[in-house]
């Protein structure tokens, strides 16, 4: 599909659905094709993110993936009250990045366009680009460090504190993309963080990234092999899942295309370490899932599978866990460096 087609589907969804909604105020593009052309085919993994602004103080539950005219949407949320401030969105690494390019798709206040003019004339500026890579590097640090004073004892971690230690792992890759004035994309950060480097000739902070994770070896017959055992678990789960959990959407027949079929394929295509964060990402929720809505024995059968996936990464018990992510933390100067490196190539006065 093209991304034009897509937008065209998300678009008709918040004119006809959000809109009418008493809290609506806005809408806007988010994610990985922001910025990319309407001419342009969606990208293997993607799908098309909408934000949605609500007036409630703190938004209900995200509607999540769906699909909509054929088009895999992606529906989030946020009140309006964090994109009053320019200058709080201009310094934070999620919001900032949308208002760069023209993603607007209603603005029923003005508000949004208002922010975006300031946004986008100051978004390259050296110190905004500094204190947006930090902000990420901040939230690394903080998951990390809460991750690092995991119990030192030979437990399997449970799926919570395997995301715990996984997400702010990956928003390292985020602080690089966004001192590079790159979108920190979610599903595809690696690969995308993998291009910006080569790019820049600093390859060489590449595998410390991979490194972090503990997939720098991983082979493709190796991920292939993790990736059956995942799907069992993701059709089981999907069969089950009844509790609200945030990501519940990303666990659902409308996510197959994404979770499953496009991390195969970039498996077959040499891209096995780049698609690790996401496939564990994916088997870890399915695991909570299977833990909270299917009988014991079923969640049961699709432990040994995970924990296989765990023991790969070198990572197969709260000890291991803990101690990968005090590594992590102490790479932080060299990646500081780099980001300062890339910024430096970047940004503007």
């Amino acid at each position: 599909m093209l991304i034009g087609e897509a937008r065209a589907a998300a678009r008709e969804w918040v004119a006809t659905r959000a809109s009418r909604e008493h809290w609506f105020a806005g809408a806007y593009f988010t994610g990985s094709t922001v910025g990319l052309p309407d001419t342009a085919e969606v990208p293997l993994g993607s799908d098309t993110d909408v934000m949605v602004v609500t007036t409630d103080p703190e938004p209900p539950t995200k509607p999540g993936k769906f699909i909509h005219r054929g088009a895999l949407v992606e529906i989030s949320l946020v009140a309006s009250a964090a994109l009053e401030n320019p200058e709080a969105v201009l310094g934070d690494y999620h919001l900032a990045g949308p208002f760069r390019a023209d993603t607007l798709i209603a603005d029923p206040t003005g508000q949004l366009a208002r922010l975006r003019a300031t946004v986008a004339e100051r978004f390259t500026e050296r110190a905004w680009v500094r204190r947006r890579y930090r902000h990420a590097l901040g939230r690394a640090a903080e998951g990390l460090t809460r991750s690092a004073a995991l119990p030192a004892g030979p437990t399997a971690p449970d799926p919570g504190a395997v995301i715990g230690w996984l997400f702010p792992t990956g928003i390292t890759t985020h602080a690089l993309l966004v001192a590079g004035l790159r979108n920190p994309t979610v599903r595809l950060r690696y690969l995308r963080v993998r291009e910006l480097l080569a790019e820049h000739g600093l390859s060489t902070a590449y595998p410390p990234l991979l490194d972090a994770l503990g997939c720098a070896e991983l082979d493709a017959r190796s991920a292939e092999a993790h990736l059956a055992p995942l799907t069992d678990a993701f059709d089981a789960a999907c069969a089950v899942s009844g509790t609200p959990f945030p990501f519940r959407s990303d666990i659902s027949p409308a996510a197959r295309p994404i979770a499953l079929d496009a991390t195969r394929e970039l498996i077959r295509a040499g891209r096995q370490r780049e698609v690790l964060f996401w496939l564990v990402a994916t088997y870890a929720r399915c695991q909570m899932i299977l833990a909270a809505d299917a009988p014991p024995e079923r969640s049961e059968r699709h432990t040994p599978g995970f924990a296989a996936l765990l023991a790969d990464l070198g990572v197969p018990s709260t000890a291991a866990l803990a101690a990968r992510s005090r590594h992590t933390l102490r790479t932080f100067p060299s990646l500081t460096e780099t980001c300062e490196t890339l910024l430096d190539a970047h940004a503007g006065p």
